[in-house]
């Protein structure tokens, strides 16, 4: 049995390298362990690059059943004061949308590309006999490929089969998620807070349909080592009077707290091996200022994806790859890591939002800037410097006004 690509894993990254290497005609087998739908813990939320990019993948999320489109950000600065940053009404700039629904959607894009894909099949080791690939997985047997993509998570078995080692931390980011139902406000408003003890992390509660919602925070590992504090931290989430007093008095959890680490250091991770491609959290793609990965893992998927149709050498394929991620990521991640230590401190984070609050034009741009409408270290990128890059319609516009 050959494919010319398998990958491993169907979350984003996966299936966004499985849709685009697939419109070249090129075969693709896209496995996963799990059966989809499936839960993942995740704050669900969609950036505007995340949002351009499953346009551009040709995936229509308008018609999800649980997608919540956000109209604003209210940032809750340290000193407890609130600022509204609205979002422009040209498109769609952020929405919130169930991982389980969002994931599902890209596999049902991925078949319908005439992408074979494989539910509840284990990856178990990748082989190679000199020039040839070898995939083993679970009741499939042994599959010949040219290129391998790991889109296979931050524990990535693929890149614990090639014995690349493994790192002592997991991830950079720790986060916690808890749906809650009964929240009074039902607008299309997200909340941020950045409060003093989750500094540089902070708390969010992302809007979805009929009074519920996505609650959680991320915290820095390195600043809350301890599990203990990390395990109080999520048992108080829900008491603490600046969430329920935004979020109403009413509000009950749904379902099972989750926490998951979050991997964000692809500017020291081993991105290739050989014919294999690591991809999203496999690539430790995640934001590290945000602790957004969806936008990433999409990005990074099609990296790998248009690499691959490109042709060409093994080498010439994955030297495209790392060349391209390089390109569109490490800038920004160095610019995140700076800004991290500024938010770090209590004085830093309330001055920054305060600046960012100044006036009508500030709160629009650092909410498209937050959302990651354009690169994170665009002052400091002439090369990226584009005509509109301030003024440009969100993702879906011609849906929405038609």
């Amino acid at each position: 049995m050959f494919y010319d690509v398998v990958i491993v894993g169907s979350g984003p990254a996966g299936s966004s390298a499985a849709c685009t290497i697939a419109k070249s005609g090129l075969s693709v087998l896209l496995i996963d362990k799990s059966e989809f739908p499936r839960d993942k813990c995740c704050g669900d939320g969609l950036t505007t690059m995340a949002l351009r990019l499953s346009e551009e993948l040709g995936l229509d999320i308008l018609n999800l059943d649980n997608l919540k489109t956000v109209d604003e950000a209210v940032i809750h600065f340290p000193s407890g004061r609130r600022e509204v940053f609205p979002l422009p009404r040209e498109g769609l700039f952020a929405a919130v949308v169930p991982r389980s629904e969002y994931d599902l959607a890209l596999i049902e894009l991925a078949r319908e590309l005439m992408v074979d894909v494989r539910l509840g099949h284990k990856f178990l080791s990748v082989d190679f006999d000199g020039e040839k690939t070898f995939v083993n997985i679970e009741g499939i047997g042994n599959v010949e490929t040219s290129f391998v993509i790991a889109a296979d998570g931050a524990w990535s078995p693929v890149r614990r089969s090639l014995n690349l080692g493994e790192e002592p931390s997991r991830g950079e980011w720790l986060a916690f998620r808890q749906y809650i139902s009964g929240v009074e406000d039902d607008r299309n408003d997200l909340h941020v807070w950045f409060e003093e003890d989750l500094l540089p992390g902070y708390a969010w509660s992302f809007p979805l349909p009929n009074g519920k919602a996505n609650v959680g925070f991320g915290v820095l590992k390195s600043r809350h080592s301890s599990a203990s504090e990390t395990a109080q931290l999520a048992r108080d989430l829900l008491n603490r009077e600046s969430i329920s007093r935004t979020l109403g008095k009413n509000i009950k959890p749904e379902g099972r707290q989750t926490a998951w680490p979050i991997p964000a250091r692809i500017s020291s991770q081993q991105l290739t091996s050989g014919s294999v491609i690591f991809v999203g959290d496999a690539a430790a793609s995640t934001d590290i200022l945000t602790g957004e990965g969806i936008g990433q893992a999409l990005l990074t998927g099609i990296i790998a994806g248009e690499a691959i149709k490109s042709g060409g050498s093994q080498k010439t394929v994955t030297s495209m790859y790392e060349k391209s991620v390089k390109s569109h990521l490490l800038a920004d991640h160095r610019m995140s890591i700076a800004l991290q230590s500024i938010l770090a401190r209590r004085s830093g984070a309330e001055n920054a939002l305060r600046l960012a609050s100044l006036n009508q034009w500030s709160r629009r741009n650092f909410a498209r800037w937050m959302f990651e409408d354009y690169p994170r270290a665009l002052l400091f990128t002439p090369k990226r410097w584009k005509k509109g890059v301030f003024g440009s319609e969100g993702a879906y516009g011609r849906k929405l006004n038609p």
